[in-house]
């Protein structure tokens, strides 16, 4: 059975950083193929964060462009999301997502379908 698993989230000031991991198992001797975070603020909708493949291709959100970068290790089947200057805004449920039975092989958040449970981020102003 599949499983990610989320660490790293805590209370910082604004304009600190945050680094978030996730390590997936269960999977293949092949590992997972695409990773991503999403967040889901109080009283906000889902939001993708970041997204990387196992080729070393990422993406990410507009709200967090130019503060953040993902990391994929393929060895450690492990994803990364280092997080700098944040916001208030920037407080929610972090969550790792993965891909799975029904992956296709485009690496979009879209397309990922193996959830963690999520920690939670605080950021105070």
């Amino acid at each position: 059975q599949v499983k990610l698993v989320e660490s790293g989230g805590g209370s910082v000031e604004a304009g600190g950083s945050l680094t978030l991991s996730c390590v997936a198992s269960g999977y293949n001797s092949g590992g997972t193929s695409c990773m991503g975070w999403f967040r889901q603020g109080p009283g906000k909708e889902r939001e993708g964060v970041a997204v990387a493949d196992r080729d070393g291709s990422t993406g990410y959100g507009d709200s967090v462009k130019g503060r953040v970068t993902v990391y994929k290790d393929n060895h450690k089947n492990s994803l990364y999301l280092q997080m700098n200057d944040l916001k208030p805004e920037d407080s929610a449920m972090y969550y790792c997502a993965a891909d799975g039975p029904q992956y296709n092989g485009d690496c979009n958040l879209k397309n990922l379908e193996v959830w963690g449970e999520g920690t939670l981020d605080v950021v105070s102003s």
